[in-house]
């Protein structure tokens, strides 16, 4: 026990100090993969060592390969800030070190979970009695729904996917944009439909599907359907056009899954609900709580409206555990796994609806913020429609708009992602965390001022 208090102190003391200078140090890496293999790296030294030292002499290694991700000036990928309360929840979390996949194993963490999912329902307005899961991240989000989903629509047509498998069973075309996010085709491949499943239909000029293109689609085969939506394309941001694109895929008889792993949040916020209009229609939706919510790595949530759907799929009975109704493990593809109930229950309960909209609310301020700056630069161009927390630009051709992003990170001020859209280079700013201020916001420009008169 002696151990455990002296390493964890050490622990403190450490990452107090880390996020002492966050706003001083680089946001991006300053050592490269190889580096920190080598920094790391050697052969498993035959004796052990002291806890403190273990911990001291890991810090001290890994320090250069550390992005600023927790900090207000990493706009790269998507990825979220740790809220407080979150931050703390999630230490207590590897301390209580709960297995949450069954309640009488873990009543608390089960209980956390179950409230979180609950909160989460109502804030987002999707219907009541939804069943919801935490997962790793979106990605097995989108997974676990489209488990869901593949179950439902061969069950209406009298095959029992869970008993008979695919083999022979009908063949299940998926419906989705041409600017869906690459994890619904992972998520395709995994359950076996297969990429050659994927019926792909044209998008706006801002990635939205186009209703007459999805009613198209459905219509040119008779087969049972899935259909995916986006709750914020991961370029620019844009929503489809839930109402009518799901009236158009129920009067089909196809399931409707909304791909949301950042955007979802935006039906928490009273100014921002607009853009998700018609979207609690659908049949699944996935989100991240480790992106706009601000909980730490790693939480994705799975949404459900029929939870018998996901109970269909990865409900388990074994004679070894003390199983009840209802248990976490019934929702989701783990059985063993972390309790990220904790630090989603203690993000919510921290910040409260009114806090909630506030956080949203001031991510796409502070991103509007961005794009107006920018567009005041010469050399830079605001690509999209900026309308919610995406904001993409052009330094000119190709090759500037890469160098530009490079000598961007290489600066170290602030983090801007490269990506393609329409075939043009651009670098992407995603405004994800909560710690993001208007003087961070002001601080960047500067940085990217200094790049564009630079190229």
């Amino acid at each position: 026990m002696d151990d455990r208090r002296r390493a964890l102190a050490r622990a403190y003391e450490l990452s107090a100090g880390f996020l002492d200078t966050l706003d001083e140090r680089p946001v991006w890496p300053r050592a490269t993969y190889e580096e920190m293999l080598a920094a790391l790296g050697g052969e498993l030294p035959a004796a052990g060592c002291d806890p403190v030292e273990v911990i001291e002499d890991l810090a001290r290694r890994a320090d250069p390969g550390i992005a600023g991700t927790a900090g207000g000036r990493f706009f790269g990928f998507v990825i979220g800030g740790e809220l407080p309360a979150a931050l703390g929840a999630d230490w207590l979390t590897s301390i209580w070190d709960q297995n949450a996949g069954l309640s009488s194993l873990a009543p608390s963490a089960a209980a956390a979970e179950t409230v979180a999912g609950q909160w989460i329902v109502d804030a987002l307005e999707l219907p009541h009695g939804s069943g919801v899961g935490l997962v790793t991240g979106a990605m097995m989000a989108n997974y676990t729904c489209l488990s869901a989903a593949r179950h439902a629509v061969l069950a209406r047509r009298g095959w029992d996917v869970s008993a008979r498998g695919l083999f022979e069973a009908p063949r299940v075309r998926v419906v989705v944009g041409r600017d869906r996010h690459d994890t619904i085709d992972r998520a395709v491949r995994f359950l076996g439909l297969g990429q050659d499943a994927v019926r792909e239909v044209s998008t706006d000029s801002q990635g939205r599907i186009e209703p007459a293109a999805l009613a198209a689609a459905l219509e040119a085969d008779a087969g049972p359907a899935v259909v995916c939506l986006q709750a914020g394309e991961v370029h620019t941001g844009a929503f489809d056009p839930f109402a009518d694109a799901i009236a158009i895929a129920h009067s089909h008889d196809a399931w409707v899954h909304v791909d949301g792993a950042f955007g979802l949040w935006a039906a928490a916020s009273p100014g921002l609900r607009h853009l998700t209009d018609g979207m609690a229609a659908a049949d699944s939706w996935a989100t991240d709580a480790h992106k706009t919510l601000n909980v730490p790595y790693d939480c994705g949530v799975a949404l459900v409206r029929d939870p018998v759907a996901l109970v269909a799929v990865f409900g388990v009975v074994a004679d070894y555990l003390i199983g009840a109704a209802g248990d976490p493990t019934e929702r989701v593809p783990e059985l063993s796994r972390r309790a990220r109930g904790f630090p989603v229950w203690a993000a919510l309960r921290s910040l409260g609806r009114d806090g909630l909209a506030a956080l949203i609310d001031q991510l796409c301020a502070r991103a509007t913020q961005m794009a107006t700056g920018l567009a005041q630069i010469p050399g830079v161009e605001v690509v999209n429609e900026v309308v919610f927390t995406q904001v993409m630009t052009s330094f000119g051709d190709d090759a500037r708009t890469a160098e530009a992003g490079r000598r961007l990170l290489a600066g170290g001020e602030a983090v801007f992602t490269p990506a393609t859209w329409r075939g043009r280079a651009v670098q992407r700013c995603s405004v994800s965390s909560w710690a993001t201020t208007a003087a961070d916001v002001d601080r960047t420009l500067k940085a990217v001022r200094r790049v564009a008169q630079s190229l």
